[in-house]
């Protein structure tokens, strides 16, 4: 009796100090008598997700429009080369004349009656010549004026992208802050449930979807399906990995309908339906109002999502993964 007591004090210190290291808080007068139960382990656990999540999702929404932008201005860089050298090529060719008119003289009324025969013939080559000149010109100040909206537009762009560079590094350094309080929640799961984070591996509740369409949005759904046993990665979108609105974001990209990484902005990009309108495919959000978590609905009441680190992607009664926000359509 002894030695099992003494074991179950050392399990107690050793949860304590997860508990600790994890920035949770267990409260109540039984906590320092007895081993913490499971349930009030895992809605610590659950409690302090969901203030992760959100800056999860913040960092995804920042880190595509870097991502955008970085493209955007490689896009734009690319654009402005050739119009340069178009104008570089107009203006050489225009000294060219320039510079022959200075060695040669320009002609005068005798010498081009003389060649011509005519002073009619000397009016049509001034004009031909003065036509030419302002053609070139034109040309000249037609690609000028393009690349100076490309440049514009590139400095522009430039200088946004720096900004967002700025806050996506900041953003970055809390993700090293938050990675850490992850690894204390996952080393709590570890000592409270075994080895196994208490995941019994049973990641399906039946068949899944449970409603076979063959529509788009069915095929959304079996793509999400497919991927239940994957490990929650916040941040991913597979193909080993995926995080909540990464899985959707896959999910649908399958069938060829393309989402942003980042829950509000799938929110934004999506029809809004409501609940007896619900079809497999459909996007179920969760948590009103920050809209931190994403499912896709499979059928029969169920989702599938990408919940939190130390899980994995799985089936669950939609309306047992949290506060339902509402529910909206890709495509």
């Amino acid at each position: 009796m002894k030695r099992i007591g003494a074991r179950r004090a050392a399990v107690l210190r050793s949860l304590a100090c997860a508990v600790a290291a994890a920035g949770l808080v267990l409260t109540g007068p039984s906590v320092a008598h007895a081993t913490p139960s499971a349930s009030s382990i895992e809605a610590q656990i659950d409690k302090q997700w969901n203030q992760l999540e959100p800056v999860i999702e913040n960092y995804n929404d920042v880190h595509s429009k870097l991502l955008q932008n970085q493209a955007q201005l490689k896009k734009l860089t690319s654009q402005i080369g050739p119009l340069e050298l178009q104008v570089d090529v107009a203006l050489a060719q225009v000294r060219g004349i320039a510079a022959d008119a200075y060695m040669q003289g320009a002609p005068n009324a005798l010498s081009a009656m003389l060649i011509s025969g005519s002073p009619t013939g000397l009016t049509e080559k001034l004009t031909y010549l003065d036509q030419l000149s302002r053609h070139q010109q034109d040309q000249i100040a037609g690609v000028a004026k393009l690349r100076d909206k490309y440049t514009a537009m590139k400095s522009d762009l430039a200088t946004l992208t720096q900004s967002i560079a700025a806050r996506d590094a900041d953003l970055g350094q809390q993700k090293n802050a938050i990675q850490k309080k992850i690894d204390a929640l996952q080393k709590l799961r570890i000592q409270a449930y075994g080895a196994n984070g208490g995941d019994d591996g049973n990641y399906r509740l039946g068949p899944c979807p449970a409603t076979y369409t063959p529509d788009k949005g069915g095929r959304a759904a079996q793509k999400a399906c497919s991927l239940i046993g994957k490990p929650y990665v916040f941040g991913s979108q597979g193909p080993g990995s995926y995080d909540c609105s990464g899985l959707t974001l896959t999910a649908w990209a399958s069938v060829g309908v393309s989402l942003q990484h980042y829950t509000k902005d799938q929110w934004a990009e999506t029809t809004p339906i409501s609940r007896s309108d619900l079809q497999p495919g459909d996007l179920v959000f969760f948590f009103p109002p920050t809209l931190h978590h994403v499912g896709i609905y499979v059928g029969g009441g169920f989702v599938v999502h990408a919940p939190h680190t130390g899980d994995h992607v799985r089936m669950a009664v939609m309306d047992n993964v949290g506060p339902i926000a509402g529910f909206r359509r890709p495509g």
